[in-house]
């Protein structure tokens, strides 16, 4: 993820302490702790062929990474939605490699030629069309997300808010907004705010380190997706994790149902590390029991299994 990305001897100078959670949020949650709280870790792709000897078997076909990927993982951030709509021959194939993990979850990235264009609701027989297509997921689709580029602006907020009213209510949809003005204008950030949750869409999450406003620590629905974007094992990483566990343990114990948890970072090889360590930490602080991946000649933690 390049947005917010900084030079690494910027890293030392953000302050990457999350803000207190919006007032708001204790309207969105109940107080109470769910007992079937869920929460879905993952990556942005699977065919990273660093991957093979580390969570891959060394001698792994290409076309196998994404059954040992949901061997590891129990989602995935599908961001070549983005760029095409997969065939349904594709989405059926995906399907049967992940069989082994029924709790495994596709997150498709709405695709730009919807968001990414000079008119939003003019795509809506696209964005149709995309819908209709993810659906094929059948029990393997999790939240399907918008992403606005940094340049849609709250002058466009009709045109958005005319275009998200469309949406399907059977699918959970969180959206991504980038312009910092829908953070800096306190006015325009609670008519999104409002609105998104009149409409039971949830608003994503960005956790990066150039762009410290996009960590608004705003609920509006009980359920939220982070995309955190980490700095290579930075030491700053890993404080930012133990932040986040300690956030998600107040949110399951006040009412979250659910979170989608996404780590991101410049050198992917990097990346089982960090996951491994935010799953550890979220086991022992939040009493949870999330499969870690396992890193190849690893003992396993059988306590995990």
């Amino acid at each position: 993820m390049e947005y917010g990305s900084v030079q690494e001897h910027e890293l030392e100078n953000i302050d990457f302490n999350l803000p207190e959670d919006c007032k708001e949020n204790s309207i969105i949650l109940n107080g109470k702790r769910n007992d079937s709280f869920k929460i879905h870790i993952g990556l942005p792709r699977w065919n990273n062929p660093e991957w093979k000897g580390k969570i891959y078997p060394t001698n792994a076909k290409d076309s196998e990474l994404l059954s040992y990927y949901s061997a590891n993982y129990n989602c995935i951030e599908l961001n070549a939605t983005w760029y095409k709509i997969p065939s349904l021959q594709n989405i059926h194939s995906w399907k049967n490699l992940v069989k082994q993990n029924e709790n495994f979850l596709f997150c498709p990235k709405m695709i730009k030629d919807v968001t990414h264009t000079n008119s939003l609701p003019n795509n809506k027989n696209l964005s149709d069309y995309f819908i209709d297509t993810m659906r094929n997921f059948d029990n393997y689709l999790g939240a399907i997300f918008i992403q606005l580029n940094e340049t849609f602006a709250p002058t466009r907020k009709n045109e958005l808010f005319s275009y998200l009213k469309t949406l399907p209510n059977d699918i959970p949809f969180f959206l991504e907004v980038r312009h910092p003005q829908w953070f800096s204008d306190k006015n325009i950030n609670k008519e999104l705010l409002n609105f998104l949750e009149d409409n039971r869409i949830g608003i994503i999450i960005t956790d990066t380190a150039g762009r410290r406003d996009a960590v608004h620590m705003s609920l509006t629905i009980p359920k939220t997706l982070i995309r955190f974007a980490g700095n290579s094992l930075h030491a700053s990483d890993y404080a930012r994790i133990d932040d986040w566990v300690e956030r998600i343990n107040f949110w399951m114990n006040n009412g979250t149902e659910e979170i989608y948890f996404f780590i991101h970072m410049p050198n992917e090889m990097l990346l089982p590390e960090l996951t491994i360590y935010l799953i550890d930490k979220l086991n022992e602080t939040c009493g949870l029991n999330i499969k870690r991946p396992q890193l190849i000649n690893d003992t396993p933690q059988l306590s995990l299994f």
